[in-house]
């Protein structure tokens, strides 16, 4: 009988535990930041790899791919898509100003459990 006072007692503060972990998981990872498209300009220096590298650095970040849209004079037109599990996005603006580039618009965010992608309809033809 006392074997089984014990068992119960372990199950309850297993079970518990487990509880705790699936609902601290939950909040952390399915309701975390997975992708952000940001409209950039930048001056010619850094590159677009260092500034790249910068961003993948960010603890969350599991890839960045930048694409230049337009050169001026002395600035460059950039698109920045991040792809993470838990993208930090104030760490992320933070390198980018880091590199003496300045965000214009934050263009798509993707957030939750699984990325979802954007959908074409009617209105967009």
């Amino acid at each position: 009988m006392e074997k089984l006072k014990i068992l119960r007692k372990f199950l309850r503060k297993t079970f518990k535990n487990i509880v705790l972990y699936v609902v601290v998981w939950s909040v952390i990872y399915l309701t975390s930041i997975k992708r952000v498209i940001l409209d950039v300009l930048k001056p010619h220096t850094p590159s677009i790899i260092e500034v790249a590298e910068r961003i993948s650095s960010v603890d969350g970040i599991s890839g960045v791919n930048i694409s230049l849209e337009e050169v001026d004079a002395e600035t460059d037109s950039i698109k920045i898509t991040i792809e993470g599990t838990d993208i930090d996005y104030d760490k992320v603006k933070s390198e980018i100003e880091e590199c003496g580039a300045v965000i214009h618009s934050i263009d798509g965010v993707s957030a939750g459990i699984k990325m979802v992608e954007e959908v074409n309809t009617p209105q967009d033809r």
